[in-house]
């Protein structure tokens, strides 16, 4: 069970480096535009994603709750 457990924790630092990533994009974008070499269309696919969830209506919605409550879930185990 301890190899599961690191590999949890591995995926936990993966995920909160790929947030980080997110963001970073998300404010080099605001900052210079989508011409930054591997961070341009960031904010454009994160609005791609909102707007599938909301097209979804409801099953959006029960996906939009499931993937918040994967990220709480990880931040309360830290």
């Amino acid at each position: 069970m301890q190899f599961f457990t690191e590999i949890k924790k591995w995926l936990a630092e993966i995920t909160e480096i790929a947030l980080l990533l997110i963001a970073l994009g998300v404010a080099v974008e605001i900052l210079f535009g989508n011409t930054v070499p591997f961070f341009g269309q960031v904010i454009a696919n994160i609005t791609g994603i909102l707007k599938t969830l909301g097209e979804n209506g409801l099953v959006g919605l029960v996906a939009l709750g499931i993937i918040m409550y994967l990220f709480y879930k990880k931040r309360a185990t830290n």
